[in-house]
């Protein structure tokens, strides 16, 4: 649904406007005063949508969406922006606003990760380097990631975008990409939105092809990590190279 435009009807003396309620329970004054830690998810959320209906505040409009993603804020980051509009008073600029938040939020974690790791060396940095950029995807994504010589990274590049159980990967566009960049050895990885890590067949046949290709063009092919959000699967780790 659209947000309430300005023709319509004012709020009545019953409404829950934001207005409406006391001083110290409006967020931005609550933010000022006390600082943002001490507002809840909701609040900081009203903040960024601005006003809610003439019937709920923008508090408790947020509240509602919250409470549909079990006050998770890994769920909202998920929903789009036709599902956000589905909610009365979240129209398409409050919708863009969110996701807006939900993206920054998400390149703010992956890049104190990369501050944090020195060398992609195993799996594990690997994992927490793509998991704030895999966990929230509803379809699979499959990216590489170009190392030089030393192990740092070059590159991430997204090698294929899919549907909701798999994604076709092109090895010469894998290839083309490495060259490009001089990386001297290749990581793979891709998430799983199901949430299981264990690897498919497709994935298997995947890893085979692409490390045949890189002995071809003498680059090293590291691993290809299959990520989920709280584990990861990693055929190096297992033998599987």
């Amino acid at each position: 649904m659209t947000e309430t435009s300005p023709t319509s009807p004012p709020a009545t003396a019953t409404s829950r406007t934001i207005k409406s309620l006391s001083p110290q329970d409006r967020p931005r004054e609550k933010l000022y005063a006390h600082g943002e830690t001490a507002l809840t998810t909701a609040e900081l959320l009203a903040i960024l949508i601005g006003s809610g209906t003439p019937q709920r505040s923008a508090v408790e409009l947020m509240q509602d969406v919250l409470r549909d993603c079990d006050d998770k804020l890994l769920l909202l980051s998920r929903m789009g922006i036709d599902e956000l509009m589905q909610y009365n008073g979240i129209g398409e600029a409050k919708a863009i606003t969110i996701r807006a938040a939900m993206e920054l939020g998400r390149r703010r974690s992956t890049e104190e990760t990369m501050h944090d790791l020195k060398q992609m060396t195993d799996a594990q940095s690997v994992y927490r380097y793509m998991h704030p950029i895999m966990r929230d995807l509803p379809h699979e994504e499959c990216w590489s990631l170009m190392l030089n010589s030393s192990a740092r990274l070059i590159r991430r590049v997204r090698i294929s975008q899919g549907g909701i159980t798999e994604t076709a990967v092109d090895i010469r566009l894998l290839m083309k990409q490495a060259i490009l960049c001089g990386a001297t050895s290749i990581i793979l990885t891709h998430n799983h939105p199901s949430g299981s890590c264990r690897p498919s067949h497709a994935d298997e046949q995947l890893t085979q092809r692409a490390r045949k290709a890189c002995d071809t063009l003498n680059i090293h092919f590291l691993d290809h990590i299959v990520v989920t959000d709280g584990d990861y699967y990693s055929f190096a780790e297992n033998g599987r190279l």
